[in-house]
């Protein structure tokens, strides 16, 4: 049947993820512990539909859902796209960063979020596109400055993921938006690898595109006012 074929892709990710269900964010990789660019295969896979729900993507991040999260929420912001996507993204990362910040075990969304959908076409060019950045960024990462395995330093984490989720909600279409979408993919890839440095990587990408977009509408305003 076409539902079925439709979720293949995304219970393989699933089934993938199974092995690590009791690790956390910041758990120990192993051999047998998939790697993120493994389970975006899964997800951009296949499917019939030509729309994804955010359900579905739940259902094949599994475990580690936070860290993977942010990266496929990160992904379709790293190219062009239309508005909406950066909207909703921004939204979605901002509730999922306020449970990191009080410390919540694994991210829940409500049921009406978890049937919003995002068009399937647009997550397989997202994934296309950056998967040989994801498994480049996967050989060099390692477990980097370990302190940012604890409890208060994972909700730090959470304090800036929000900052900058907010700040995609409002940032300038491409040149604000995919210095952010980048930022996310680091952030969450850092986190995946317990690698503290790309963490850090990618919240300084993160400023950087906030304010290229601060600095695009000041120079609106600016160039409105000689007009005017």
């Amino acid at each position: 049947m076409p539902y079925g074929n439709e979720k293949l892709g995304l219970l393989n990710g699933a089934r993938l993820l199974a092995r690590a269900e009791k690790q956390d964010d910041f758990g120990t990789m192993s051999s047998n512990t998939p790697r993120m660019s493994q389970v975006l295969d899964g997800i951009a896979g296949s499917g019939d539909s030509p729309r994804i729900t955010v359900g579905e993507i739940m259902q094949a991040l599994g475990a580690r859902a936070f860290s993977l999260l942010i990266v496929v929420m990160g992904l379709p912001n790293s190219l062009p796209m239309p508005p909406p996507i950066a909207l909703i993204s921004g939204f979605l990362l901002a509730f999922i960063s306020i449970q990191i910040l009080i410390g919540w075990p694994s991210p829940w969304l409500p049921a009406s979020v978890l049937k919003k959908s995002l068009a399937r076409a647009d997550v397989a060019r997202a994934v296309s596109t950056a998967m040989p950045w994801v498994i480049w960024v996967e050989r060099l990462a390692k477990p980097r400055l370990k302190l940012l395995q604890h409890d208060l330093a994972w909700r730090v984490v959470g304090s800036g993921l929000l900052l900058l989720s907010l700040a995609l909600i409002a940032a300038v279409p491409v040149f604000g938006q995919i210095p952010l979408g980048i930022a996310f993919c680091l952030i969450g890839l850092g986190l995946v690898e317990r690698d503290g440095i790309l963490v850090l990587a990618g919240f300084l990408l993160g400023a950087i595109g906030v304010g290229l977009s601060i600095g695009f509408v000041l120079a609106l305003v600016t160039g409105a006012e000689k007009i005017f």
